[in-house]
């Protein structure tokens, strides 16, 4: 494998010093690109466009070649461990991923099927094997999954959720059952992960995009103990360096101290918490990613510049931030905004990382 150019954003993530403050955007390769429009509409539709690893290496490459990012993420989707188990994943226009088949018993759950990663999830150890050829060294690729606790809401509820009423009537009325679910999740996640690190991600991420919906004591028993048992049980060298993990959980700035505890090397953070606050809790134990409201970037540039420059100072001197919105970027921001965000965390960081 080519020898990294760009190794700013594994550095940070391990607090070893860099000269700027590394960036890149969740959802970065995505529907705010019209040159991804055109790639998504050629594959004919989402699920096939992430089962070609030709095209989902030409969907992560987009935003690389536009912007100078830090790092590049896996073109997939978070449902994937669910569809390799049988659920039936669709989309529908406007509504997001369904399952035609939610869970919603013990018989069902002890039916799954354990997943071999290279079988069932093949296509995306293909794609990660065809981005990190193509990057040719150019910087590190991130792979990921979804977290159990998210993964079982969705295979649950049967799709997105407002109130989340089948998976917490599952939770308080039969936990045996849901404990048995996340198990089985954490131990897909970790083989997932895994493989995706020996095909050639040099980082990992878990996205707990629904743990802010569970009360503390709850978010700690469903949701937090299973993405420890996942750090617990990653490859963390490979290739000759570690291979650092991050944990992010939406609305999870009050449990910041609980989630660095796990292990991992960074979290991340949403928007509702103030940068400097998550750092003076947790900042010299792990790593930070964000937190810019991904919102900002509808601002007009010189108020994006202003907010970049308000989180780095939030964040103040010396490694260990790697900059990053607090979620997904909105499908219809304007692609040079995100130029503007970009370029203004490199310029605006420098001054933070002398000596």
């Amino acid at each position: 494998m080519a020898p990294l150019k760009n190794d700013r954003y594994l550095k940070a993530l391990l607090k070893e010093p860099v000269d700027v403050t590394p960036v890149w955007m969740m959802r970065q390769a995505g529907r705010y690109l019209p040159e991804y429009k055109a790639t998504r509409a050629q594959a004919g539709d989402f699920m096939s466009l992430c089962k070609n690893a030709e095209l989902a290496c030409e969907v992560t490459l987009q935003p690389l070649r536009r912007y100078e990012l830090d790092a590049a993420i896996l073109f997939s989707d978070i449902l994937t461990i669910p569809d390799a188990m049988g659920l039936g994943l669709y989309f529908e226009a406007g509504e997001g991923p369904k399952f035609e088949s939610p869970l919603s018993s013990q018989s069902q759950i002890d039916a799954l099927p354990i997943i071999d990663p290279e079988q069932e999830l093949g296509y995306v150890m293909n794609a990660v094997r065809t981005i990190r050829r193509e990057l040719k060294g150019s910087v590190p690729l991130i792979g990921f999954s979804g977290s159990p606790w998210t993964l079982a809401t969705y295979m649950i509820e049967g799709g997105s959720s407002k109130a989340f009423t089948k998976i917490k009537k599952m939770a308080f009325a039969e936990p045996a059952a849901l404990h048995s679910l996340l198990d089985k999740l954490a131990d897909a996640v970790v083989l997932y992960l895994n493989a995706q690190i020996a095909a050639g991600a040099q980082s990992v991420m878990v996205f707990d995009t629904w743990g802010g919906v569970l009360s503390p004591r709850d978010y700690k028993l469903f949701s937090l103990q299973y993405m420890h048992k996942i750090v617990d049980g990653l490859t963390r060298e490979n290739e000759g360096r570690r291979v650092p993990v991050t944990l992010f959980t939406k609305n999870g700035g009050m449990w910041l101290e609980a989630i660095a505890d796990t292990g991992c090397d960074a979290v991340g953070l949403d928007w509702t918490i103030d940068i400097a606050e998550a750092r003076a809790r947790i900042g010299n134990k792990v790593a930070l990613q964000g937190n810019m409201d991904p919102s900002m970037l509808y601002a007009q540039p010189e108020r994006i510049e202003q907010e970049v420059q308000s989180i780095l100072a939030g964040y103040g001197s010396g490694s260990g931030h790697v900059f990053n919105l607090g979620h997904g970027i909105h499908l219809d921001v304007p692609p040079e905004h995100a130029g503007v965000f970009v370029d203004a965390v490199h310029r605006f960081s420098r001054q933070y990382h002398q000596g």
